[in-house]
């Protein structure tokens, strides 16, 4: 079993004991950023915990030290505790990821990229958004950005699924018709 996965398994089930309790499911989404934050920012600390040459109940004594200068929800410090005991504190950046897409899921909330050639005003983004939504069956949380390569148009991404309605691949397509009827 890849990292990935056990970090999936492991959001999975925290996602589901904290729905069976009714915790609060965005503090939990924030404390887990937050970690992944602290650990991002400090290396001697990611080190620490990630490091397989640090015993374990070393990584323990520090998971439990940090909890105890700032609390949180107990679901989060078992599941952290568990973590340290079983040396597999290296999942907290995929276990956070795909415990935010659990409850973006259970939301019925989708993520999605647009690029566009220029930057698009504001009723064009919502327009966007809202033709998404209708796509998806799903309300859209969209982030936007600039390619000028795109010459007009928009390529929306929502997962693995690509909606490319620029210029480019228009030109593109009408390239290789031409070339295949031979003109």
């Amino acid at each position: 079993m890849t990292a990935r996965t056990s970090a999936i398994r492991y959001a999975r089930a925290l996602f589901d004991v904290a729905l069976k309790e009714q915790s609060d499911l965005d503090r939990l989404h924030q404390e887990l950023s937050g970690l992944v934050g602290l650990l991002q920012s400090h290396d001697s600390l990611r080190r620490a915990l990630m490091s397989p040459a640090v015993p374990t109940p070393r990584k323990r004594a520090i998971v439990d030290a940090m909890l105890a200068q700032s609390p949180v929800p107990p679901i989060l410090g078992k599941l952290l505790a568990l973590l340290a005991d079983g040396d597999r504190l290296t999942l907290l950046p995929d276990l956070a990821d795909a415990f935010y897409r659990r409850l973006m899921d259970h939301r019925h909330v989708v993520r999605a990229e647009v690029a566009t050639a220029v930057e698009l005003p504001a009723d064009r983004i919502n327009a966007l958004k809202d033709g998404l939504a209708k796509a998806t069956g799903r309300d859209v949380t969209l982030e936007t950005r600039v390619d000028p390569s795109l010459v007009g148009g928009a390529v929306a991404r929502i997962g693995s699924t690509v909606y490319d309605g620029s210029v480019t691949t228009q030109l593109e397509k009408l390239r290789r018709s031409l070339v295949e009827s031979g003109m």
